[in-house]
């Protein structure tokens, strides 16, 4: 009796309910229930935002891209568009500023253009925090990520590179950034993320996480 009771045994009983497959499918629902609210009660924030884009450059207001997600398999990504119609199809860091909408700041700034990406994470192409999905033709930054095993789990809205300043311009910190990541992926770890990605709370501490990589 006092074995079964041990810390020990209690542990792993935790943990292979954890990683049940219908203890997961259970959590799949409820995040998606939340997401589902989400887009439900952002629909007001959605639709100004919306308008704005339509005065600014005319349809389409919603964005459209083929990313790289788990297994290096391909899938369209959704956001709000926050560069004008004939911009080219490169990253966000290699785009020239006067190809960005007036309102773009503002839209990058609040994460209102990522809002749309609820309906990846409903789909099951993204969770909410992982990897920033990349390009097909990124090439530098999808051989640091499958040389770091990125590709082998869920990409995400949001993710610990990316609240710590990390972009897609330095391929080779960002696949070891994921990494470590996803082999210290935790809820605490998860939940400091989401919060950094809105305030900047957590920020010095995930900074300094990060910074140890270096």
């Amino acid at each position: 009796l006092t074995e079964l009771f041990s810390y020990d045994y209690c542990k792993i009983f935790v943990l292979k309910c954890i990683n049940s497959k219908r203890v997961i499918e259970m959590l799949i629902i409820v995040r998606n229930i939340f997401c589902i609210l989400g887009l439900f009660f952002l629909a007001p924030l959605i639709l100004l935002a919306s308008i704005s884009i339509m005065l600014d450059d005319g349809y389409p207001i919603l964005f459209r891209q083929t990313r790289v997600g788990f297994n290096k398999k391909n899938f369209t990504i959704y956001k709000l568009r926050t560069m004008k119609n004939h911009a080219p199809a490169l990253g966000t860091h290699e785009v020239n500023s006067s190809l960005y909408l007036a309102g773009s700041n503002i839209l990058r700034k609040l994460k209102i253009d990522e809002l749309p990406q609820l309906l990846n994470v409903i789909k099951g192409d993204l969770n909410l925090i992982g990897f920033r999905p990349g390009l097909v033709n990124q090439d530098k930054l999808n051989h640091a990520r499958a040389k770091n095993g990125v590709f082998n789990y869920m990409p995400g809205i949001t993710g610990l590179a990316q609240v710590t300043g990390y972009d897609m311009s330095n391929p080779e910190m960002l696949g070891k950034i994921e990494k470590y990541y996803y082999k210290n992926k935790s809820a605490k770890l998860d939940f400091q993320i989401l919060v950094c990605t809105f305030t900047s709370v957590f920020r010095l501490k995930l900074s300094q996480l990060v910074d140890n990589l270096i």
